[in-house]
């Protein structure tokens, strides 16, 4: 008896399969998965594509050809079906399938309700530890922007301990400062500050209408009490509450929460646009390339589009606008009102102002689709894999980073003698000093003589991120700084201060090179032959002599100021002219008699004499 051929087992068992919902894999011949699909009925859909080697579609007879295992999973429920598959495709991102391009580098503001005095923090990641998520954000600089604002409103802890079970010995700086209240120390109840909390998540939803008018009644009723104190901080949260209403586009009077979706196509690449309107107000615009999409219609990509944004947001809207219908639209209806615990509308305005909403997302879809084609027309090594820099790719797998690790800023702290404390902030661009972006700091709020490194670190980590936020400039794909696990939680809590608690911190130890993360409390140890471990060396290293260059400078300058006040002649005045003549230590200390004497205010025998007591001796 002859042995039945591969596809003809592959035949019998799809002849099996039962008309059930479900999701199938299609794998090739070496166990690849081709394509994942969800059926109302396994065995009519399957089979479907066994028959598919003459459909008019070209794609579909290139996967039929393909086929060689098919793999079921047998659900109760269309809507099991539907989150099964696109988490399966979320894994295997198979050839054949669309592919949407995860929106995870983005940042969400994370509201840790769950926690009795929760925080407000940057994420790229979404645990379901019963936070509240509002993103993703594509504009980050809007985003910090509005989350600096709400910190500066609101009283919000920014600590790392887990209350009422780990209790600080007193009150932290924020609390002298007027940053928090202190609930740590039961300053502050817990009803209180929920309903602080309680507002942030209004603000954060969009809806500042309902607690404008809140703040606005609480501030009169302070004022008729003559708690006036009280009544000025209203006063200032409300006009914060109204810059940040100021900056959102008004997009209906009349009012409405609904998400608009908008998309458009060029051969395999399309990009989706998704418009946030609360209250009327359009707070944001999510964007998301999918790929793989020739040969699609319209239905299927819509369907893609708003499986692959939704699926994982937790603020979610009453209504949402798309351009077509599609078949899982009361399937996903009832997915998400299941999840938002109220009912979600998926609806096809025809005309209107929500059809001119629908367009105005095509028409930021088309717009990001025309750049993002005439970006990938060039080398760009972050996307195309193979061309990242193989330590920064190391360092994206070691430390689980959105991004390989192509720009690095590392920090450090110079102290000699406890005296002329300073801070360095170096970058890399692939492992290469780029020294227009180096920074230098002089230590300001630890008084010279002490040594309180975290304090110090603080200070610079937070000195550089709030500059470079307000000046828009570019962040880093990883934070760097040069000690243990005590310099790492300073810097993190100076980049949560500076609304930058989202960027990947590490630290970098000198005795063992040991390297730290936030979330681990194990130190790990890189082999000495990994390229990432050099790179991050080698920026650590820059730091330290960035930094001790700086203290070493002011110093001498230090120094020199003394000598120079001791010459008969040379008082405060001629002091800083000859400094700002001469700009350094250095030339200072080369400089002739005739040099000299060329600086305004400074004569030939003053000139002469300054010249005889800075060559007698040692420099300073």
């Amino acid at each position: 008896m002859t042995e039945p051929t591969a596809r003809e087992k592959l035949t019998r068992q799809v002849a099996r399969l039962p008309s059930v919902a479900g999701v199938y894999l299609f794998r090739d011949d070496r166990g690849r998965v081709l394509y994942v699909g969800k059926a109302k009925s396994l065995g009519s859909r399957v089979r479907s594509y066994l028959r598919a080697d003459r459909d008019p579609s070209p794609k579909l007879r290139d996967l039929a050809r393909h086929i060689a295992a098919v793999e079921t999973f047998v659900l109760d429920s269309e809507s099991e079906a539907l989150l099964l598959e696109w988490n399966l495709i979320r894994e295997y991102r198979p050839r054949f399938n669309i592919q949407f391009r995860d929106d995870k580098s983005y940042p969400y503001v994370r509201v840790t309700v769950g926690e009795p005095f929760p925080r407000v923090q940057v994420t790229r990641r979404i645990v379901r530890d019963g936070s509240r998520y509002f993103g993703p954000f594509t504009n980050v600089g809007a985003m910090r922007s509005a989350l600096r604002t709400i910190k500066e409103l609101y009283t919000v802890r920014s600590c790392h301990y887990a209350l009422m079970r780990e209790l600080p010995r007193r009150p932290c700086l924020d609390y002298h400062i007027g940053r928090c209240k202190a609930p740590c120390a039961g300053y502050q109840s817990e009803d209180e500050y929920g309903v602080m909390i309680d507002e942030i998540l209004e603000v954060l939803g969009g809806r500042t209408g309902a607690v404008r008018r809140s703040v606005r009644g609480r501030m009169r009723k302070a004022a008729e009490e003559m708690d006036y104190e009280r009544a000025a901080e209203l006063r200032d949260v409300l006009s914060g509450l109204e810059a940040i209403e100021r900056r959102q586009v008004a997009i209906d009077h009349r009012g409405g929460d609904h998400d608009a979706v908008g998309f458009e196509r060029s051969g395999e690449l399309a990009c989706g646009v998704i418009l946030r309107v609360r209250e009327g107000r359009l707070l944001g615009r999510d964007v998301h390339f999918l790929r793989n999409v020739s040969g699609e219609d319209d239905a299927t990509l819509t369907a893609a589009l708003v499986s692959g944004h939704y699926m994982r947001r937790q603020d979610l809207p009453a209504e949402l606008l798309v351009p077509v219908d599609f078949s899982d639209r009361e399937l996903i209806e009832e997915h998400l009102a299941g999840r938002r615990e109220a009912a979600v509308r998926i609806r096809m305005p025809k005309r209107g102002r929500k059809r001119q909403l629908v367009e105005l997302a095509a028409s930021n879809a088309a717009e990001h689709l025309r750049e993002e084609c005439l970006r990938s027309g060039t080398a760009v090594v972050d996307e195309g894999g193979d061309e990242v820099p193989e330590p920064a790719r190391r360092l994206a797998e070691t430390f689980e980073l959105p991004a390989p690790a192509r720009t690095i800023v590392c920090f450090d702290i110079s102290t000699l003698a406890g005296s002329a404390s300073v801070g360095s902030a170096v970058w890399l661009q692939d492992g290469k000093p780029k020294v227009d972006e180096y920074r230098r700091f002089r230590i300001r709020e630890v008084p010279d003589g002490e040594t309180d490194d975290y304090a110090m670190m603080q200070e610079v980590v937070g000195r550089y991120f709030d500059r470079r936020v307000r000046e828009g400039r570019g962040l880093p794909d990883l934070v760097l700084v040069d000690g243990g696990r005590g310099q790492l939680g300073a810097a993190l809590q100076a980049m949560e201060a500076a609304g930058v608690s989202d960027l990947p911190a590490i630290a970098l130890a000198k005795r063992a090179e040991e390297v730290y993360r936030p979330s681990e409390v194990e130190p790990v140890r890189l082999d000495r032959r990994d390229p990432g471990l050099h790179w991050l060396q080698r920026a650590r290293d820059e730091a330290h002599r960035f930094a001790l260059g700086y203290n070493r400078t002011l110093r001498r300058r230090r120094t020199l100021r003394s000598r120079l006040s001791e010459i008969p002649g040379v008082g405060p005045a001629r002091e800083q002219a000859l400094l700002r003549r001469f700009g350094s230590v250095e030339a200072l200390l080369a400089a002739s008699v005739k040099e000299l004497e060329a600086t305004p205010g400074v004569g030939r025998s003053t000139a002469a004499r300054i010249h005889a007591s800075l060559t007698s001796g040692e420099g300073p």
